[in-house]
């Protein structure tokens, strides 16, 4: 009797621990799945004027391709398209160059936990994507109503509205859900920026002190 009670005690600790073996497991799994939900780049949007390996929402045929990288809470972006925009955007317009713009997400931190920066980068993809002879004018339009650092930003209900300023209502629903946030995101991350804006000229990052005189040069 002692030796069968024994033996019954041996199989159910050893039940119990395959048991618990098992649930590790699937807990490790579960926290993998999870990881890499997280990492994932996101769905990239399709349309005629969104480049999916580089995510520039390109303008023009131009030989000489200029990239900017934008965050919409940054004021320094906002002086840079006040000084650069129309005349990069005309150019681009008449073919001399290839606007290639990223919209990206560095400062989210500054918007009071609302993730205004990936919001509106997001919206932007999302109007290039269903409307995207409005793409430029929305673009200028967030910036034209830029929110300071450390207020809440436009709400997706205000970038909704001005989506419907510009003729891209289309995109009103992918905004509202964030389509584009974690391609965003990955685009941020595979672009290694670290400030904005940040300007490369036919894949050559610029120091911000030689964009005036090397846009100078390519723009006359």
């Amino acid at each position: 009797m002692a030796a069968a009670a024994k033996s019954n005690t041996n199989w159910f600790a050893i039940g119990i621990s395959a048991a618990v073996v098992v649930v590790l497991v699937a807990l490790g799994a579960l926290v993998v799945v999870l990881n890499n939900q997280a990492t994932a780049p996101g769905t990239a949007p399709s349309s005629a004027i969104v480049n999916e390996e580089t995510g520039a929402i390109s303008f023009g045929e131009g030989e000489t391709e200029v990239d900017t990288f934008v965050d919409f809470m940054c004021p320094i972006c906002g002086d840079f398209e006040d000084t650069y925009g129309e005349q990069l955007q005309s150019a681009a317009a008449d073919d001399k160059i290839t606007l290639n713009l990223h919209p990206i997400s560095i400062l989210d931190r500054y918007s009071q936990n609302t993730e205004f920066s990936t919001r509106a980068a997001s919206a932007v993809y999302c109007v290039a994507a269903e409307a995207p002879d409005s793409a430029l004018d929305y673009f200028n339009l967030l910036f034209a109503n830029q929110p300071e650092e450390n207020t809440a930003g436009l709400s997706d209900d205000e970038l909704v509205s001005l989506a419907d300023q510009v003729g891209a209502g289309a995109a009103a629903d992918c905004i509202a859900d964030g389509t584009y946030k974690r391609f965003v995101t990955s685009q941020t991350n595979d672009h290694d920026i670290q400030g904005t804006p940040t300007v490369e000229i036919d894949g050559e990052r610029i120091e911000n002190s030689e964009i005036g005189a090397r846009f100078a040069q390519i723009l006359g």
